[in-house]
């Protein structure tokens, strides 16, 4: 991959979008960022998973690139004139990468923490919206900019992050929002100066990696299906991802090594 680098030691994985000057997304970005995510999916060597800007960018993300959107948008199916074809799936429905891009995250069963440092903007802004903890620097800041150029995206996912008010002002108005205040509203784990935001990542994934990846995976996916049901429906749905995470021997191994006050050791089955 040319935009985004993975990383795997201690069962987290390191994944580092890598885009100059401003990580701006391109198809090509978008297509990296899903491969990293479904490649961690398919494996079994990471439990969790930090997403981060290269270290020295000038921003987390900039955003989508303009200048590949309307290349995406071609109705040919042609990034350029003369070009190969593209996926017919992305010709007819140029958003669809976007998409994949997005669930990867959401819906991938690796946790994700968003490490930000720096301004997140427009689809940035959704992307770490689809993640499951966010960190970020004192210099780390939000907006969904689209409206000042020309299109519109982004307010379902910031609406997960902030509610409805606040997301629709930074949808109507493009205005940024620093960390602070979406710490203020329970969407940050922590705001920490820049020096200390890979610690603080860190300490939200080593406690993750140290579980069950069974445990974790489907963990995840039961959060996820849950959110949206009523009390009822959402803890009935819960006692049976229950009854499925005992099916495995890694359930009982970790019950037994509580009882025996020892650190378990999961073998993925």
């Amino acid at each position: 991959m040319k935009n985004v680098t993975v990383e795997i030691a201690d069962r987290i994985a390191m994944v580092t979008i890598d885009r100059p000057p401003v990580n701006a997304f391109d198809h090509q970005t978008f297509a990296e960022i899903a491969e990293a995510f479904d490649g961690l999916a398919a494996g079994r060597d990471a439990s969790v998973a930090i997403l981060r800007a290269a270290p020295g960018s000038r921003v987390f993300c900039g955003g989508v690139d303009l200048q590949d959107s309307p290349r995406r948008y071609r109705t040919d199916g042609r990034f350029e004139d003369g070009g190969p074809q593209i996926d017919a799936r992305f010709q007819l429905d140029p958003g669809r990468i976007v998409r994949h891009c997005f669930w990867s995250i959401y819906e991938g069963p690796i946790p994700v923490i968003a490490a930000v440092d720096g301004k997140c903007i427009g689809a940035g802004t959704a992307l770490v919206a689809n993640c499951d903890f966010i960190v970020a620097s004192h210099t780390a800041s939000f907006a969904l900019t689209e409206i000042n150029v020309g299109v519109l995206g982004g307010v379902r996912h910031a609406q997960r992050l902030v509610g409805p008010f606040l997301a629709k002002r930074m949808f109507l108005t493009g205005e940024a929002v620093p960390a602070e205040e979406l710490y203020r509203r329970g969407a940050i784990e922590a705001v920490v100066p820049s020096d200390d935001l890979m610690e603080a990542a860190y300490a939200l994934a080593r406690p993750i990696a140290a579980k069950s990846p069974i445990a974790v995976r489907l963990a995840k996916e039961s959060a996820n299906r849950v959110e949206p049901l009523s009390l009822q429906d959402g803890y009935r749905l819960e006692q049976e991802y229950t009854a499925r995470v005992k099916r495995h021997a890694d359930s009982d191994e970790a019950r037994i090594a509580f009882l025996e006050k020892r650190e378990p050791t999961f073998r993925w089955e």
